[in-house]
């Protein structure tokens, strides 16, 4: 059962945050494709103008000085037709370009230019007419005809002052020379789109914003849904303590094997059982094998039994090295005395297992080169 929106009072985590970009839902405003593409056809227009005007007029002055030698048929008509469209494509090709490729430049950069694969998942529910309507009469949908009609409103203030602006103008009520149309048409036009672009930035700033608030806002978490996210990504403590057992019992496994090899096993005389092995020029000091308690131990010190590996009982040095020695590390130096004391009596009392034990380690080097 999903908890009181009240309650959501924590900024959404990064996970959170990327699962709703997936699906479409971040900060973003469409107005920002108009003003991007107003300011590109402002940049090429006046970029690009003189160019252009120096072609029409070329073209008009070609057309109009040899109008008489042409001969007006079906085809001249469609071959002047085909001209025009492709002369004025040629003028328009860089602010039809240049206009696209501002549109998916700034849509790429609302996202991020992260694909939102999820916005494509439940295609089939939103064909649904119920919830088309729910959506049309919801409170987002009103703020989006709140700013279609501000849009709207700013577009007609502009043209009624560029309007009152452009009535005034001495090309109106004075005889001016023909060059005085054109520098009109250019000046207004761009006058026109230089003030669409300012009124739709604006328009585009708060939009964002607006939606960057209310996205924010419904993407907020309870703090139950924030430890719960924090156990997802942590993991499950119990996982965590079974796959921390799992691999103890791993390591316990293999060092058992090894109990074979070792030089002596230190008992408490019951409840410890440490294996330790020192090979000289290859470890720097005893090392520990294996090691348990109880019924481990036991188990340990059977091994031993069986393979012949002498069993030494000292129960401070046993509880020591159980206590501060980890599986495969060395001893610590304030335990070198007391291991090496123990370690010479073995080596004088079982002088016949060592002998079996140099072949024993041979046997193990061979066996693990050949896996």
């Amino acid at each position: 059962m999903p908890e009181d929106k009240d309650t959501a009072t924590e900024e959404p985590t990064p996970k959170r945050l990327n699962e709703a970009h997936s699906r479409g839902q971040f900060p973003q405003a469409p107005e920002f494709q108009i003003v991007i593409s107003l300011f590109v056809a402002y940049l090429v227009l006046v970029s690009l103008i003189q160019d252009a005007t120096k072609q029409i007029i070329e073209l008009t002055k070609g057309v109009l000085g040899q109008i008489g030698q042409f001969e007006i048929n079906f085809e001249s008509i469609v071959s002047g037709i085909h001209f025009g469209i492709s002369f004025l494509a040629f003028l328009l090709a860089p602010l039809i370009v240049a206009t696209m490729v501002g549109g998916v430049l700034v849509g790429g950069l609302q996202s991020g230019f992260r694909l939102t694969p999820k916005v494509f998942e439940n295609g089939f529910e939103k064909l649904n007419p119920v919830t088309g309507m729910k959506r049309i009469f919801s409170f987002q949908s009103l703020i989006n005809m709140f700013v279609d009609f501000l849009k709207l409103l700013a577009v007609g203030i502009i043209v009624y002052i560029s309007f009152r602006e452009i009535i005034n103008d001495p090309l109106f009520y004075t005889p001016v020379p023909p060059i005085r149309l054109g520098e009109f048409i250019f000046q207004t036009t761009i006058l026109l789109v230089f003030r669409l672009f300012l009124v739709m930035l604006i328009i585009a700033f708060i939009h964002y914003f607006y939606n960057r608030k209310q996205t924010l806002e419904s993407l907020r978490m309870t703090k139950q849904e924030v430890k719960d996210e924090m156990k997802q990504m942590e993991g499950d403590p119990m996982i965590k303590g079974a796959l921390r057992s799992l691999a103890r019992r791993l390591v316990l496994m293999q060092s058992m094997k090894k109990v074979n090899t070792a030089d002596v096993v230190v008992t408490n005389p019951t409840h410890y059982a440490v294996a330790l092995k020192y090979e000289r020029g290859v470890d720097i000091a005893p090392v520990v094998v294996s090691k348990g308690k109880n019924l481990i131990a036991k188990k340990i010190k059977n091994i031993a039994v069986e393979n012949g590996v002498p069993i030494v009982e000292n129960r401070v040095v046993a509880q020591s090295l159980y206590r501060s020695c980890e599986i495969g590390s060395i001893i610590p130096p304030e335990l070198y005395k007391a291991v090496a004391e123990i370690l010479s009596f073995v080596y004088k009392t079982h002088k016949y297992y060592f002998h079996q034990l140099k072949y024993r380690r041979l046997q193990e080097r061979i066996g693990t080169i050949s896996k």
